[in-house]
């Protein structure tokens, strides 16, 4: 500052300092606003060099901007000096206000340390005011929670003097702009690093949305998102191409569905234990001609942190055919290979489904444990039950009246009692077929026609039995029917007629040929087991062949 009169001065420093901050206000980056404030301290406050040293954020200070020489700034610029170093400098010398005023006299103690510094040369001063070269004064400047952001290093006023009252009060206020423009700088270099880093999630977002629905839309296999919670529960929003193919359905069509209107009624608990908890199922889905496809269908809850779950992502596969092929599978290994129908093993899995270990009592109903006997209408005395008939010593089954086959939940089969044919007591029949003169046919036309005749007789038996009876080939010429709900003089009656079905000519490559049948009725009852049965079934079948052939040889003797 020139030596003219104080209001002067005062004036033109006025309207320097308002250019200079100005500049720190309309600088376009941090680097631009250091730069700034280094020039501003040149131009409009009158000091021949300037540095800004700026906290770096381990805590120590690098000089970020150099004005006023060359060399200075090829010498400071860059370099870092620690923040104990610094704060030793902050803490001595003269306090003008926020500044530090350090003389030559006292300042040669910091010539080595790690501060950057750089003297300027120059006379040795004449007078008490003058600037010495080895005087140092700094600048703070201070965030808005007075946390240091920096130190302004000025150095060789102009004029040669140290700054006075005025000079002193105008470096302190331009400090504290600096303070404010520099935290502004830094605020708007986060903002322009938040909305560049933004940008780039958002890009990275729509190229994830972009390649999600290329991926949802093209997949080669069904694919579905699905609603979840609300009323609107399980309801398809969207389903790409390939399950409207599946299902032959729009995708219009398909959002007026959730999977619950498409599944199979007899897979709906599954489906829904698949969508409450994720994961995998195998079910059938109807198609739109009414028709059902068999698919693997996967689950996968896409959840929301703040939201919680949001919605079902579905992939569906076709796995029609190796369900056909399981099912074929299944079928051969339960069925005969050549007549079609359940093979032994699978005639013993069903007749045991009917049988327990516990036999009937005397009364017709299942046997008490430990030795008790029910009576007619009630348990054995002592057998305490509640207000609802059942037993509360942990079998679940209440007692009921003669006949009703009820005990711990298993319906019990009884066969009808011999010696009173007409009480009505109806009871799961076994019919063992045995054919007549089938060996002879084999001997004499071979297993081919042997083979035609039992798929005959196979298909016969069938026809000849209601929906729900059992017709199985237990190997050979034998056969067995399972029909349940008959009694004593139906089960006749029923062997009866099948004998009758087979009987007539069974013709196979233009020749007729004939086989007879005998049948023994066994009953099946809990207490045995199914071989049991069956044994019972074909000693009477045995019984009822030989009594025909003697009744047939008597005919012939007579």
């Amino acid at each position: 500052m020139e030596a003219e009169s104080e209001p002067y001065v005062r004036l033109a420093t006025l309207r320097q300092l308002h250019r200079v901050v100005a500049d720190l206000n309309t600088a376009r980056s941090l680097a631009d606003t250091l730069q700034s404030v280094a020039d501003g301290v040149i131009t409009g406050l009158g000091y021949e060099l300037a540095a800004v040293n700026l906290v770096q954020p381990d805590g120590d200070l690098v000089v970020a901007a150099v004005a006023g020489s060359a060399g200075a700034e090829a010498l400071l610029a860059g370099r870092v000096g620690s923040r104990t170093a610094w704060e030793r400098r902050l803490s001595m010398g003269t306090r003008w206000g926020e500044l530090r005023f350090i003389p030559h006299t006292e300042g040669w103690i910091l010539d080595d340390d790690d501060v950057p510094q750089w003297h300027s040369g120059g006379p040795q001063p004449r007078f008490a005011d003058e600037w010495h070269p080895g005087d140092r004064l700094l600048a703070p400047m201070y965030s808005s929670s007075d946390d240091l952001l920096g130190v302004i290093a000025v150095d060789r006023p102009r004029n040669g003097r140290r700054p006075g009252p005025w000079g002193r009060e105008a470096l302190q206020m331009y400090a504290f702009q600096a303070a404010i423009a520099i935290s502004n700088a830094r605020l708007r270099a986060n903002m322009q690093r938040a909305l560049v880093r933004l940008e780039r999630e958002q890009q990275a977002l729509r190229a994830s949305e972009e390649s999600f629905r290329q991926a949802f839309e093209y997949a080669p296999s069904g694919m579905a998102i699905a609603e979840m919670g609300g009323d609107q529960h399980g309801r398809l929003l969207r389903a790409n191409d390939a399950l409207c193919r599946l299902l032959g359905r729009p995708a219009s069509a398909m959002r007026r569905y959730s999977f619950s209107d498409l599944v199979h009624p007899e897979d709906l608990g599954l489906l829904l234990r698949t969508s409450a908890e994720g994961g995998r199922a195998e079910l059938r889905l109807a198609r739109r001609d009414n028709s059902y496809v068999w698919v693997s269908l996967r689950n996968s809850v896409v959840a929301d942190a703040a939201d919680g779950p949001r919605f079902l992502l579905t992939h569906v596969e076709d796995i029609e055919e190796r369900k056909r092929h399981e099912l074929q599978l299944a079928h051969r290994a339960s069925h005969d290979s050549l007549t079609g129908l359940p093979n032994s093993a699978e005639l013993r899995s069903r007749l045991s489904a009917r049988l327990c270990d516990r036999p009937p009592s005397r009364d017709g109903e299942a046997g008490a444990p430990d030795g008790m006997v029910s009576s007619a209408y009630g348990p054995a005395p002592g057998v305490e039950t509640d207000e609802n008939g059942f037993r509360t010593d942990g079998f679940d089954a209440p007692f009921g009246p003669p006949g009703s086959g009820a005990f711990d939940g298993h319906v019990h089969t009884v066969a009808p009692a011999e010696d009173r044919p007409d009480d009505g007591t109806k009871g799961l029949a076994v019919l063992f077929c045995d054919l007549d003169g089938f060996k002879s046919i084999n001997d004499r036309f071979g297993h081919h026609t042997g083979d035609a005749v039992l798929i005959e007789v196979a298909r016969r038996l069938t026809n000849g039995v209601r929906d729900g009876d059992t017709v199985a080939r237990l190997g050979g010429d034998e056969f067995v029917v399972l029909a349940d709900g008959l009694g004593r003089a139906d089960a006749q009656d029923l062997a009866v007629r099948l004998r009758n079905a087979i009987i007539p000519p069974i013709r196979v490559d233009g020749r007729a040929v004939r086989v007879g049948a005998s049948f023994g009725i066994g009953w099946a009852g809990c207490g045995m087991s199914a071989e049991e049965v069956l044994q019972s079934a074909d000693q009477r079948m045995y019984v009822e062949k030989r009594s025909r052939a003697a009744g047939r040889a008597h005919r012939r003797a007579g």
